[in-house]
């Protein structure tokens, strides 16, 4: 079984389908001493740390403690998307004082479970030039500086009508405010009704074409209707969860929720408490990442959906 350590990323990681020691969920701020107080004799299959909960962490030198620490085979680091931690220099020292299983996004976690990186893995990251100098300052100007990977992120209506459309366009509003952004709906032109041109529509040829032309996006987020999920690097299934929408789904397809079972469901234009979300999980046997309420799509800056993108990822909303 595994332990969990987690900070900015306790939403995402709580999604997770893999099974985790009892009360080896932890959240807060740790220093590596902190860890090795707590670990250094307890046996666990995997560590998965959220970077951000490690104290420091854009020091390399804290990395190195925890590489001198633990068995890094058996560490898996979650990144966040600081341009101090996405910079070359960093991934590259990161690779030399050992540590080789760091991914951006969570999908990504359960198989490197299975299958841990060897250097020859991350072997790429590595520039012997500059693996004595210090990481890469927020703010500074600097050519080594690499741009943060591009996020793809499809939403798709789980039950007819659960409000993808309007709710990427209510996520792109905010993350305009921190993220260069872009929406792009799939066989549909429901994003002229917005009166927005930013927004763009593509029939299926079209839209790896329209992607590629974003490449200097940090986030691109595409309303896929039907379109194919394998252009996304992250998908979120999204639900409406009344009565009629549920037994409706339901009798079209008695397997949905096990062909949900381990993504990203979020409830859209709920009005789910929270022990209603638990009986909703419970009877579908499936994991809720998140629960939307009925929003007003005109609000330039909405609590809500601000939460939801910090869920998601999006740390850079908090500074």
């Amino acid at each position: 079984m595994n332990v969990i350590i987690a900070n900015k990323y306790q939403a995402l990681l709580g999604t997770l389908n893999i099974d985790v020691i009892p009360g080896k969920n932890i959240n807060g701020v740790f220093t590596v001493q902190d860890l090795v107080a707590q670990f250094s004799n307890f046996f666990y299959n995997k560590m998965i740390i959220d970077i951000t909960a490690l104290k420091n962490y854009e020091n390399i030198n804290v990395m190195r403690e925890l590489s001198m620490n633990f068995e890094m085979d058996k560490v898996i680091l979650l990144l966040d998307d600081s341009p101090v931690v996405n910079s070359a220099n960093y991934l590259s020292q990161l690779v030399s004082v050992g540590i080789y299983n760091f991914t951006r996004s969570v999908d990504a976690i359960p198989f490197l479970i299975n299958n841990p990186n060897s250097y020859k893995d991350v072997a790429s990251y590595q520039n012997f030039n500059n693996i004595n100098e210090p990481p890469i300052k927020m703010g500074e100007d600097s050519p080594a500086t690499v741009k943060i990977p591009q996020r793809i992120i499809g939403f798709k209506n789980v039950t007819e009508h659960a409000g993808a459309t309007t709710l990427i366009y209510m996520l792109k509003k905010q993350l305009e405010h921190s993220y260069k952004v872009k929406a792009i709906e799939i066989n549909n032109t429901d994003f002229e009704y917005f009166n927005d041109k930013s927004l763009e529509s593509a029939d299926f040829m079209n839209a790896s074409f329209k992607i590629a032309n974003n490449s200097d996006k940090d986030v691109i987020l595409l309303d896929l209707n039907d379109g194919p999920e394998n252009i996304c690097t992250e998908i979120v299934y999204l639900i409406e969860p009344g009565i009629i929408k549920l037994n409706k789904l339901i009798r079209n397809d008695r397997k949905i929720f096990d062909k949900l079972r381990g993504k990203k469901i979020v409830l859209n234009k709920s009005v789910l408490n929270e022990k209603d979300v638990s009986d909703f999980e419970y009877e579908s046997g499936s994991k809720v990442f998140f629960n939307i309420p009925c929003l007003d799509e005109k609000l330039d800056n909405n609590k809500k959906i601000n939460e939801f993108l910090i869920a998601l990822g999006f740390s850079r909303l908090n500074e």
